[in-house]
């Protein structure tokens, strides 16, 4: 079955390479379906534990399968760890950047306003809860395989403690950070989509399951689809069994 080779697949072609800031990192790819619009767009936080190693390339093949169906998606890139300026806060204010750039934008690609989504895989499921919680306007969030309990991931040492490079220490030392970053820590209004596969061995399915658990609890309109058959890289692969399930998750949203 398709998996982690979806790392090194070449990226389909996007319609424009877009800059929405100064520093090099700060671009997106938009891809915009056939017609005559509006369209629902999608914003794409690509993974890799925040780091510089990896890039937007991966995400790229499950940008341009929704574009097929009918959803502009805008596939962003951002300073991580190993760039200048990455690491939490510079992080994520590259992904409100790029939110609000794709705002000034929707009149020129005959973008849909009023349905956005904006979705994360792995580390960019965390980024992409951060926005949902301070960018109420989006129909809502999507997580696939996200590192959404910053505790946990420091407690489970996830990958070499990631996020420890992320956030500039353990929650000890930076309890600002944690707080502010750690999607388990605030409140989200929009719609959130918790998607994880059960075969998932680098964030495990218990993150996703619990973090549902816990959001409900406290009111927010969350909700969890785990995927039995579905490895890490499954839910990003559109040559998988699984991303069918994502894909209609992601529709049903924007319905």
């Amino acid at each position: 079955m398709p998996s982690e080779d979806i790392l090194t697949l070449a990226a389909p072609a996007a319609d424009a390479r877009l800059a929405y800031g100064g520093d090099p990192n700060q671009f997106g790819d938009i891809r915009v379906p056939k017609g005559g619009g509006p369209f629902p767009a999608v914003m794409m936080v690509h993974g890799g534990f925040w780091r510089s190693k990896y890039d937007l390339v991966h995400a790229s093949h499950l940008c341009a399968a929704l574009a097929a169906k009918g959803v502009a998606t805008w596939n962003i890139e951002y300073r991580r760890v190993g760039n200048p300026g990455g690491g939490w806060p510079g992080t994520f204010q590259d992904i409100r950047s790029a939110f609000r750039y794709l705002g000034q934008i929707t009149g020129r690609y005959k973008l849909d306003a009023n349905k956005m989504v904006i979705m994360g895989h792995s580390a960019g499921a965390e980024l992409a809860l951060c926005l949902a919680s301070r960018e109420s306007t989006m129909r809502g969030a999507v997580s696939l395989a996200g590192v959404v309990d910053l505790q946990r991931a420091f407690t489970d040492h996830l990958s070499n403690a990631a996020v420890v490079e992320f956030l500039g220490g353990k929650p000890t030392a930076v309890v600002d950070h944690y707080r502010e970053a750690d999607p388990m820590e605030i409140n989200i209004k929009p719609t959130q989509w918790l998607i994880h596969g059960l075969k998932d061995d680098i964030v495990p399915p218990p993150y996703s399951r619990s973090y549902v658990e816990s959001k409900k609890g406290k009111g927010e309109d969350a909700h969890l689809l785990e995927i039995a058959t579905a490895d890490h890289f499954d839910l990003i692969d559109p040559r998988s069994s699984a991303w069918p399930r994502v894909e209609g998750t992601v529709l049903h949203m924007l319905a």
